[in-house]
């Protein structure tokens, strides 16, 4: 284990020339800057494509339900996908706010947490890079001892925070610390807006080790070498490739024969194990209502076991067919997109909006 900085930190004093900048098995690639001043963001952009950085471990390994291992390689060649407007404000929001989430963990830990210095890049690995949120600092000798990761997030995951922290940011201070070569690190969750969560992240050599191999071979693959990455099961992924190419309707692609039917084949054969193994799980349900009969709550020996309760979804029809008078009192009008007039009047923009979706015929080839 490389041994730690014990100097004070002292970002003003730092230069290029500088190994140490807190972390002792990293240099400084790019120093921090303002990322809303076009010609930072264009450096910044570049070395961002030129590496790998913690944020993106979870999405190489398919482990962020957000963004898979086709957005990374997107990004890496200069085509990066915009991101939900939701998503996209819940990030903003979060790195408003990280001074104030920083504040809150030395307020209730006593360590102090101050700004980094900018990208890191792992001395021997210099395809490895890292943009620590915060070092935490001795409080003593005020020497660098550990990177801090902040994170803000909604109240529905407070329960991924309680004994521990979810897998994307626990593989990314790993990372931090494969970079920079700390011997632990923290998480720190802002949860709901008024909930703290912290946790220190003991240095796993045996994960560490795990995730250069994986992380060095995609990154000679599917970057250095521009092989795109092999399709994979994620949601996010579907969305991605409706959007990743303008879709011209006339043209046509030939396929080889065994590859198309191997692919349909094998989709059909997903579908009917898909229908058969639904078919089970109702017939299973079934029997669970069956059991309740008019009762709510099944248990065993005092403990909830499963629940039949009137709480699911609101049949509007059925209301209505049932309360009239009620439904045409409680009826209101409500402002909506007018579709047939947008497709009218704006047909390019209609079109550009709608999703692609992939059809197969029933009929065989």
């Amino acid at each position: 284990m490389p041994q730690q900085a014990t100097q004070p930190w002292t970002p003003a004093e730092a230069s290029s020339d500088d190994l140490a900048y807190g972390a002792p098995t990293a240099r400084l690639l790019l120093p921090a800057g303002d990322l809303n001043d076009p010609e930072y963001r264009a450096q910044w952009e570049e070395v961002r494509r030129s590496g790998i950085g913690g944020s993106e471990v979870a999405k190489i390994l398919g482990l962020n339900k957000y963004q898979g291992p086709r957005h990374v390689y997107e990004e890496k060649h200069g085509r990066p996908i915009p991101i939900d407007a939701t998503l996209s404000e819940y990030a903003e929001v979060g790195q408003e706010i990280e001074d104030f989430i920083a504040y809150m963990f030395t307020k209730r830990t006593g360590i102090p947490a101050v700004p980094t210095p900018g990208t890191l890049a792992n001395i021997d690995r210099p395809w490895m890079r890292s943009n620590v949120d915060r070092y935490a600092l001795d409080a003593e000798t005020g020497a660098v001892v550990a990177p801090v990761e902040l994170k803000n997030r909604s109240a529905y995951q407070l329960d991924d925070w309680e004994d521990g922290v979810p897998d994307a940011p626990a593989l990314q201070v790993h990372w931090n610390m494969a970079v920079g070569g700390w011997p632990y690190g923290w998480a720190v969750a802002l949860v709901g807006g008024n909930t703290l969560r912290y946790h220190r992240i003991e240095r796993d050599e045996e994960l560490i080790a795990t995730l250069i191999d994986i992380c060095g071979k995609w990154f000679q693959r599917h970057v250095t070498e521009g092989f795109p990455p092999p399709a994979d099961g994620l949601e996010s992924t579907k969305e991605l490739l409706g959007r990743l190419w303008d879709v011209k309707a006339k043209d046509v692609v030939d396929v080889p024969r065994l590859k198309a039917e191997k692919l349909r084949k094998r989709r059909a054969a997903l579908i009917a194990q898909i229908e058969e193994l639904d078919t089970q799980r109702t017939t299973v349900e079934n029997e669970m209502r069956l059991v309740c009969g008019k009762s709510g709550i099944a248990e065993v020996e005092g403990k909830k076991a499963w629940s039949y309760l009137q709480n699911g979804t609101f049949s509007k029809k059925r209301f209505e067919q049932e309360y009239p008078e009620i439904a045409a009192e409680c009826r209101t009008t409500a402002e909506v997109l007018d579709m047939d007039l947008i497709k009218e009047k704006y047909p390019t923009e209609y079109e550009a909006c709608l999703a692609r979706v992939l059809r197969v015929p029933k009929k065989e080839l």
